[in-house]
């Protein structure tokens, strides 16, 4: 498996090795240990160019998935899973407001966006749906961060 971290951003510092380790145990833990994807962190400007270009929402957000496994070429190569880009600036204030370290807020954005990578949604879906990747989030959430005090 190849898992590719990039930092394109400079405000926030970003520990790609445990970063790396998360992924891993993700991936794991979701029976994916031999797909591929990477994760970009990037500031709050790029992601929300980003957001206003492929999904015409004109205001940054905290995390973008970029799925290669959906569309027409989807079944092209089926161990590449796809793309998630990370505000580290909106995951920085999104952990102060949630009671969460920088370190979990990222685990959880890494979680959102692999979820979105393996298919589930919350967007324009039903509320069975968005409650089966809420629920999902939450367990795999809890895995990476047993014995710690703070739960989302």
């Amino acid at each position: 498996m190849k898992i590719q971290i990039e930092n394109n951003q400079t405000k926030i510092n970003i520990d790609r090795r445990k970063i790396r380790s998360v992924v891993l145990k993700l991936l794991n833990i979701l029976d994916c240990a031999n797909k591929e994807l990477s994760i970009t962190f990037v500031d709050d400007n790029t992601i929300k160019q980003l957001n206003k270009h492929y999904l015409q929402r004109d205001h940054s957000t905290n995390v973008l998935s970029f799925s290669l496994q959906e569309g027409e070429y989807g079944n092209i190569n089926p161990d590449i899973l796809g793309d998630i880009v990370i505000s580290a600036e909106t995951a920085q204030r999104d952990a102060a407001t949630s009671n969460l370290s920088l370190s979990e807020e990222i685990d959880f954005l890494i979680i959102h966006g692999l979820l979105h990578l393996l298919g589930f949604n919350h967007e324009n879906t039903t509320k069975t749906q968005t409650t089966k990747m809420q629920i999902k989030e939450r367990e795999l959430f809890g895995m990476l961060n047993s014995g710690k005090s703070n739960i989302i």
